[in-house]
C-alpha cells in the first residue's frame, strides 16, 4: 500500500544532528554533585535525555527534598558553553544523510533558540536549516508534548501525517506519535533501540541509512 510522501521532516538537535548529549550528560553529572544530589551518567541518561527543563528541575528537586531558585540553571550554563566549544561535532553520518533528502527540513529541539543555533554552528550544519529552526520556548509544553513538533509543521504549512520526525530519546518519539507523526529513532548514540521501539517507528543506527528510510515508507 502506498503511503502520502513524507514533505517535511523535522531533526531534534542534540543526539541527532549534534554530537552533545555524550558531553552535556557529564557536564550534568557534575552540576548534580555540586547541587547535592548526585545522579550517575546512566540515571542521568535514562532519566533526562531528551526532557524538558521542567522535567529536570523536578527530579533534582525530589531528590534535593527541597525547591530550587527559578533561573538555578543559569550560574551552570558556562560549563555546557565551555564543554562543547571544546568538543563538539556533528553525529556521525548527518551531512551525508541532509545531503542526500529531498524534502524541506526543520529542527524542533527541547533546547532554546540560541543554544540550538551555536550548536549547528559549531557542527557547521546551519546552511542545511537556516531559519528553519524550533525551540519548546516557542510553545507552552516541550516534548514529550507533541505541541512543539505540530508548531513545527503549521509553521512550515506541511500536514502532520506527512511530516517524519527524527529523534534518538524516548520522550522526542513519544512526542512524535502524539503528533500523528512517523517517527525514526535513532540508537547509535546514547539511547539503547529498546527505548525507541513502538507503533509507527522505525529505528536505526546509521544516520547514512536515513534518506533510504524515510523513501521506504511512501512505498
Amino acid at each position: 500500500m502506498t503511503r502520502d510522501p513524507v514533505e517535511l521532516v523535522i531533526f531534534d538537535c542534540d543526539g541527532v544532528l549534534v554530537d552533545s548529549e555524550r558531553i552535556c550528560v557529564k557536564v550534568d553529572a557534575v552540576i548534580m554533585a555540586d547541587l547535592g544530589c548526585a545522579f550517575t551518567e546512566a540515571e542521568i541518561i535514562e532519566r533526562f535525555v531528551g526532557s524538558s527543563s521542567e522535567v529536570y528541575t523536578a527530579a533534582v528537586e525530589q531528590r534535593l527534598g527541597r525547591r530550587l531558585e527559578k533561573d538555578w540553571q543559569h550560574k551552570y550554563e558556562h560549563l555546557y558553553r565551555a564543554a562543547l566549544d571544546a568538543g563538539l561535532t556533528a553525529v556521525d553520518g548527518i551531512a551525508e544523510a541532509l545531503n542526500g533528502l529531498t524534502a524541506p527540513v526543520c529542527v524542533a529541539s527541547n533546547s532554546d533558540h540560541d543554544a540550538i543555533r551555536r550548536s549547528l554552528e559549531l557542527a557547521a550544519l546551519s546552511h542545511h536549516f537556516e531559519a528553519n529552526i524550533f525551540s519548546a520556548a516557542d510553545v507552552t509544553t516541550g516534548k514529550p508534548a507533541p505541541d512543539l513538533f505540530l508548531h513545527a509543521a503549521r509553521s512550515m504549512g506541511v500536514d502532520p501525517g506527512r511530516c517524519a520526525v527524527v529523534e534518538d530519546s524516548a520522550y522526542g518519539v513519544r512526542a512524535a506519535r502524539a503528533a500523528g507523526m512517523r517517527a525514526f529513532g535513532y540508537c547509535g548514540g546514547l539511547t539503547p533501540a529498546s527505548r525507541l521501539e513502538g507503533p509507527g517507528t522505525t529505528v536505526f543506527d546509521d544516520m547514512r541509512e536515513l534518506p533510504g528510510l524515510l523513501a521506504a515508507v511512501t512505498h
